[in-house]
């Protein structure tokens, strides 16, 4: 990928880990949040004075107990610590969740789309564009 590792934890699935990570740039930013039974990726906004946050999209990353897709990675809840990476692309404009070196989910915050390896949730009405499918062309195409 090419862009900006800006946050780096390790992480075992089904643990509590809440990580931000806000562009520098402009209002937008990243959370990842697991609470021990489900884990999601969302994209989020300042408002202009920078005192709250409007969560634009969400994406599903890990439940416990679910087996994940035939070609994602494993999401058995008895797995060791992995590496949790957020990166942020040149633009400022696209931001990544990487797991072991595994692109899970990304937002795209110009064309307004939220891509994950489950499609899951469905786009939403106010701010999701477009499919949900996370493809090696689109992360190729977009970092």
């Amino acid at each position: 990928m090419n862009g900006y590792l800006m946050q780096e934890r390790q992480w075992t699935p089904g643990e509590d880990l809440f990580v931000e990570s806000f562009s520098s740039e402009n209002l937008y930013g990243v959370v990842f949040e697991d609470d021990g039974q489900t884990a999601y990726f969302y994209a989020v906004e300042k408002d202009k004075e920078g005192a709250g946050l409007r969560v634009l999209d969400a994406l599903h990353i890990r439940e416990t107990g679910v087996e994940p897709a035939e070609d994602g990675p494993s999401s058995d809840p008895t797995q060791k610590p992995s590496k949790l990476q957020i990166v942020w692309s040149r633009d400022w404009m696209k931001s990544a969740l990487v797991i072991d070196g595994f692109c899970h989910a990304l937002f795209d915050f110009i064309a307004h789309g939220g891509h994950n390896i489950n499609e899951f949730p469905p786009p939403n009405e106010f701010w999701t564009q477009g499919d949900r499918k996370l493809t090696m062309e689109l992360m190729q195409r977009l970092f």
